[in-house]
């Protein structure tokens, strides 16, 4: 059984990650990428946590790599765009 903090997480969770990811997608398109990455890196947290479940729950490990590095790339995008 499910607890009631799970549950919060788990709508958190479906609320965040297309909301953040598409707000990334759109500002780059937008030509704001130094705003897209930071909202891309931001999702990557609801990626990972849908990734693992995932992967715990029906040993999908594509979507833990890609969500790995997909992390990566944006890091790398906040740190050109931002410190560099």
């Amino acid at each position: 059984m499910e607890s009631r903090g799970m549950k919060i997480w788990d709508l958190t969770v479906q609320v965040c990650l297309p909301t953040f990811t598409i707000l990334g997608f759109l500002l780059t398109s937008l030509k704001l990428p130094q705003y897209g990455v930071i909202s891309g890196l931001i999702s990557q947290i609801f990626w990972a946590s849908a990734a693992y479940r995932a992967w715990k729950e029906a040993n999908q490990w594509g979507i833990v790599l890609t969500s790995i590095v997909a992390t990566l790339i944006f890091i790398y995008g906040v740190i050109n765009y931002w410190f560099l």
